[in-house]
């Protein structure tokens, strides 16, 4: 019998996500050719993992797929950060392929599973129960939302103990204002 787990996997593509979104391509570093061993998409990618994490709290286990397919470096460990896992693709394979084995074992595991990617070989390849799409610009529209969700709530928290009426309880206000004949 298949093992099921108890949140669904978000897997993102992530230089999908951040090649396709305006706030994460703003942060790629263009480095100088004195800069060699500087990685222009270290700053980028700490945002995503940091807007996945967000994203995924308590309703997700979210993984983060990098392409390193090209990479000489074969020695690709795989990462967790904020509780985001990050894969970075093995040489010679692509993030495609390796975010089609995670969605197929989550196929036989009988888990749902959320892919994030604008591509559509991906999506096409991917789609089909127990998948859920969702484009990169949606992604990013999602956190966007949540970034003014906690700005509110935090402007909120800081307005709402300034006055001496906020500090009062009903009660005690109700008599206040009865003294000072308000109703």
């Amino acid at each position: 019998m298949a093992k099921r787990s108890h949140h669904e996997l978000l897997v993102v593509d992530g230089y999908n996500v951040i090649f396709g979104t305006p706030r994460y391509e703003q942060l790629i570093d263009r480095p100088s050719p004195r800069q060699l061993d500087h990685d222009p998409f270290d700053r980028a990618r700490e945002l995503l993992v940091a807007d996945v994490a967000a994203f995924a709290q308590g309703r997700y286990e979210p993984v983060i797929v990098f392409d390193a397919a090209g990479n000489v470096n074969p020695d690709h460990p795989e990462l967790r950060r904020a509780g985001v896992r990050m894969i970075f693709s093995p040489t010679g394979v692509t993030a495609d392929t390796v975010i089609e084995k995670l969605v197929t074992d989550c196929r036989h595991e009988m888990r749902e599973v959320t892919v994030v990617t604008s591509d559509n070989a991906i999506r096409a390849t991917v789609g089909g129960i127990p998948v859920t799409r969702i484009s990169s610009s949606m992604l990013a529209h999602e956190i966007d939302v949540l970034d003014d969700d906690r700005e509110q709530a935090r402007a909120d928290r800081s307005h709402g103990r300034l006055t001496v009426e906020d500090r009062l309880d009903a009660e005690t206000l109700a008599k206040l204002n009865r003294l000072l004949g308000r109703k």
